[in-house]
């Protein structure tokens, strides 16, 4: 059973991928994972926040950065709350390099242009085999446009891929107007992949003590279904490489994002839930799956189910919202029956 595939122009041994989180802050982390069989690890993102503090040197200065965005400061991580400093960042790649013989993605994380991108230099010369740019941004300001928003994440995105060589993907956000024209767009400047999609984390209120509260709820598989969806609409029409981020928990994840067009898919939450050894249980029942239904590889069932090749491709469009809104008729055949 041949189960690989290539992302980003990187040759993977399977499409599992760990995905950004503190996974990757642990040697020994990484080495359970790589041992367990995953195929690459993305590093947690180091943010344009940290960056800026630290060459401003004092908390004054970052906080006052952090008050020009629109959300509650009390929100906003304080510079001792980042597990990594840039330096350290930097470094940390160097170590995971030396320790695993699988590819390491760093991740950068920021919106606005400007001298915090050298960081990807620094990544570049530290070792990293590619980088992610998670461009996560929240639209407060009324006034703020949707072709502003879209021109700085493609800026962002070209001043990247100006100074660097490495392999580069952009983690989007599913709320652009128009999702595949972003796509379509970062293609232009020659991005190498896209990773579907970024997780909005909610801030919930304390009723109690009046005040706004940062909540983490890990990730189900109900969350893939809008991946599955700009997957298929993008698999075969967009040249990037494609990942899912976001839901990926069972093997039957895994299938289901590589029919819709994914060439990797990240976990986060189920490694978070159930360590390591889940990457061997995944691929296991990948490869048992795989054998009964006759597929030979993994690039034979890749984007079998896209939007270009789907048998209805209705089902990706303005069709299967009115399909869906006329399917349910449980209660109000209960209701007309008493």
């Amino acid at each position: 059973m041949n189960l690989t595939t290539t992302y980003l122009g990187l040759e993977l041994a399977n499409p599992l991928i760990a995905g950004a989180s503190p996974l990757a802050d642990d040697l020994d982390m990484a080495c359970r994972l790589e041992d367990a069989g995953v195929a690459a690890i993305v590093m947690r993102s180091l943010f344009e926040e940290q960056i800026k503090a630290e060459r401003e040197s004092t908390v004054e200065n970052f906080e006052t950065y952090a008050d020009s965005f629109s959300e509650a400061t009390s929100f906003f991580p304080g510079t001792k709350e980042f597990s990594l400093s840039p330096d350290a960042y930097l470094e940390q790649i160097r170590r995971l390099k030396e320790a695993v013989k699988i590819p390491v993605i760093a991740s950068l994380n920021g919106l606005s242009i400007s001298g915090w991108l050298h960081y990807a230099e620094l990544i570049e010369q530290a070792g990293a085999d590619a980088l992610e740019l998670n461009v996560y941004h929240v639209a407060t300001q009324l006034r703020e446009t949707p072709d502003a928003i879209h021109h700085r994440v493609r800026e962002v995105a070209r001043t990247v891929r100006e100074v660097v060589q490495l392999p580069l993907a952009v983690k989007l956000s599913p709320f652009f107007t128009s999702v595949p024209y972003m796509a379509m767009e970062l293609r232009t400047i020659a991005v190498d992949g896209l990773v579907l999609f970024n997780r909005f984390y909610q801030p919930d209120i304390d009723i109690e003590e009046l005040s706004v509260v940062p909540r983490l709820q890990l990730s189900d598989s109900s969350e893939l279904l809008l991946r599955l969806r700009w997957l298929a609409i993008l698999s075969g029409r967009c040249a990037a490489s494609l990942a899912a981020s976001g839901g990926v928990h069972t093997a039957s994840d895994v299938i289901k994002a590589t029919m819709a067009g994914a060439h990797a898919v990240q976990l986060v939450s189920a490694l978070l839930k159930h360590g390591p050894g889940h990457i061997k249980n995944l691929l296991e029942e990948l490869t048992q799956w795989m054998e009964k239904h006759e597929y030979k590889s993994i690039r034979q069932m890749q984007g079998s189910l896209s939007l270009a090749r789907c048998p209805d491709p209705a089902a990706f469009e303005r069709a299967n919202y009115m399909r869906v809104l006329n399917s349910w008729h449980g209660h109000t055949d209960t209701a007309t029956s008493t």
